[in-house]
């Protein structure tokens, strides 16, 4: 018979409403509460989502001493670390959205409390779900590009800035970076084997999000819109690196990955001013290579599908405790190599100069 896996979800806002749908569609599952620090709003999402037989809490600490198996942390990023670190200290699996956390220190703490307590700790990143995006990680695994050694990723937006907890840089760690520009280093990171790496040159700006002209908060915007690096990894790898929210543009480029052998240029899929980042699908897909001293570029068909990426992400979760494997579909231990970069380019970005990317050995947390 069928484990029904019992779930709590930690913050009421969008995100929350995201999960909650999901888990709303799973035979298999249960929402037993939702905690939200903000009086009233845990009781109010309950209501209007129609979830009869959950509770609602304004102090998540309340909320975990309930018999869960897993919990959804959906809170603003400044709380990723603690209630993440709470949840599993508490025993229960995690499921937190990206980013993994505001700090590289604080996903550190984040996987070594999951190694001490034995339980899974994985990150919210649905795009790894989309067919395509697993197409392309085949394609470059079986050797076809050859060695890999250049990738350039990223993404901009003509206009899509966020507002509230999103350009506060103490509530959110970063802007533009962590937001959309975690999704373009996963996809570059997950299809090389999540090489490590060595240092960072980065640039960073905010020239929209602080102009009243393009965004009704600029008063209050404190993180950045813009960013390039280039991303030095072991085995001789580079990442070119570019990210934007808003710009005087259509596109940042494409995303390539240049090998010895062939190469590989994806766009990703969507129209309007908020798309051309790397949060959903791919729109294309071609392969440049040489034939009998020919060059030759074959358009690779991109495969149609009716999956929703972020349920399968969901889904994907409750499956792994189902399993018992302790196994996260979504390690944080390879999202940690994510942070480390973002936080070396700004690091980079601060100091005008190129920084070392050091990641220290990953040990049980002292409880």
């Amino acid at each position: 018979m069928t484990q029904t896996v019992k779930i709590g979800i930690i913050g009421s806002g969008g995100i929350a409403n995201a999960h909650a749908q999901c888990y709303k569609k799973m035979s298999d599952v249960e929402i037993v509460a939702v905690a939200d620090l903000v009086p009233g709003k845990a009781a109010e999402f309950i209501q209007r989502l129609e979830l009869k037989n959950a509770v609602p809490f304004e102090d998540h600490q309340e909320l975990l001493e309930l018999d869960l198996d897993g919990v959804s942390v959906c809170t603003p990023n400044v709380a990723h670390h603690k209630t993440s670190v709470d949840s599993l200290l508490a025993g229960k699996h995690v499921l937190v959205e990206k980013p993994l956390s505001i700090t590289l220190e604080q996903g550190i703490d984040m996987v070594e409390t999951s190694l001490k307590m034995n339980k899974m700790l994985t990150v919210g990143f649905q795009p790894r779900y989309d067919p395509n995006m697993q197409l392309v990680k085949e394609i470059v695994s079986s050797g076809e590009l050859g060695n890999v050694y250049y990738v350039q990723t990223g993404g901009g937006r003509r206009r899509g800035m966020p507002q509230g907890t999103f350009i506060k840089k103490a509530l959110a760690g970063a802007g533009a970076m962590a937001d959309i520009g975690c999704y373009s280093l996963d996809l570059a990171l997950n299809t090389l084997g999540y090489p490590k790496p060595i240092s960072v040159s980065a640039y960073t700006s905010n020239l929209f999000g602080t102009n009243p002209d393009h965004h009704p908060e600029a008063e209050n915007f404190e993180v950045e819109d813009f960013g390039i690096a280039l991303i030095r990894l072991e085995g001789g790898k580079v990442i070119n690196f570019k990210v934007s929210w808003a710009m005087h543009m259509d596109t940042l480029g494409p995303t390539l990955f240049l090998g010895t052998n062939a190469g590989l240029k994806l766009t990703p899929a969507g129209q309007g001013p908020w798309s051309g980042v790397w949060d959903g699908g791919i729109g294309s897909i071609d392969l440049f290579h040489d034939v009998i001293g020919q060059h030759v570029d074959t358009s690779i068909p991109v495969k149609k599908h009716n999956l929703n990426i972020f349920y399968e992400k969901v889904r994907a979760f409750v499956k792994a405790i189902q399993e018992g494997k302790n196994i996260a579909p979504i390690p944080a231990e390879q999202i940690l190599i994510n942070q480390a970069i973002i936080d070396g380019i700004l690091r980079s970005a601060e100091a005008g100069k190129e920084v070392s990317i050091s990641i220290p050995e990953l040990r049980p947390a002292k409880i």
